[in-house]
């Protein structure tokens, strides 16, 4: 069940213009993955396909488009198979983020992290699991969701909401497709040195806010690179595991969250309120 290597898997791979996608696109190409990439950043998705060309990996095609139109990822992957066949492994990558409490969160927050961040995933799915099954051949769906999927992070509502989503589908579609032979990967990154983590947007503050600045400085000194994130993913595509951990600090967290729910429960609520005391107005 599921996938032992990348080389040859026919293999696709939405947000792969910068980030953990750009990162896991190199990687899978440099095991031997064919590749059908996209995302939304056009210029972006053309320069890492020209890239992995230049270290010899193979992209068969690539197309940027916005996930949370149905539409375009079902032309996508009509497309995919008409020119291809059904696909081996579907890694969903594409993903974006909003911080804030509630009382700064706005609805299209809200619906901006369902559209993209589960939405978008399950577009994907709709469109290229079903094939798979027909085709008969086994394979991989990775969803990546985050740290926030298994933890109650601090201003994490939204975010949250849809990450917890993903797992959610996961779990249920990893025994779903279990008698098909596709594995199904859930990955949880904790913090990875994206542009994600300078272009999120915290709502009710600015970005220069010093505070906000100094947040994000500790934030990237603590995080992983996106290389090292990608390495640790094939990694555990490749094993089947269900819960693809970038950083033992998660492991140990939802680890440390179900075996001692009390003291868990105690420190979330005072690192949220360490950020209300650091960064919200005195009422």
């Amino acid at each position: 069940m599921g996938i032992k290597s990348f080389k040859g898997a026919l293999t696709v791979v939405t947000g792969a213009a910068s980030g953990i996608g750009r990162a896991v696109a190199i990687a899978a190409a440099d095991e031997g993955a064919r590749l059908l990439l996209t995302d939304i950043d056009e210029a972006g998705l053309d320069d890492v396909v020209a890239l992995i060309g230049s270290r010899g990996g193979e992209v068969l095609h690539h197309s940027a488009f916005d996930i949370t139109d149905f539409e375009a990822v079902r032309a996508f992957a009509d497309e995919v198979h008409q020119r291809f066949g059904s696909v081996d492994v579907v890694m969903n990558v594409a993903g974006t983020s909003v911080w804030g409490t509630v009382e700064n969160l706005e609805h299209r927050h809200w619906k901006t992290m369902v559209d993209v961040n589960l939405m978008g995933p399950i577009h994907v799915i709709e469109c290229f699991v079903p094939p798979m099954i027909e085709a008969g051949r086994g394979g991989q769906l990775v969803n990546v969701s985050s740290a926030a999927g298994l933890l109650a992070l601090p201003w994490h509502a939204a975010y949250s909401a849809a990450k917890f989503g993903v797992r959610g589908v996961s779990e249920v579609l990893r025994h779903d497709l279990k008698r098909h032979r596709i594995g199904v990967s859930l990955v949880v990154p904790g913090a990875v040195r994206t542009p994600l983590v300078d272009a999120a947007e915290i709502a009710g503050f600015d970005r220069k806010d010093p505070r906000i600045q100094a947040f994000t400085r500790r934030f990237s000194a603590h995080g992983i690179s996106p290389e090292l994130a990608a390495k640790r993913i094939l990694a555990g595509v490749k094993r089947n595991r269900f819960l693809v951990y970038t950083s033992f600090d998660i492991r140990f967290g939802y680890w440390w969250a179900r075996k001692f729910a009390p003291p868990y429960e105690y420190t979330m609520q005072k690192a949220n309120d360490y950020f209300s005391k650091v960064l919200l107005p005195p009422t």
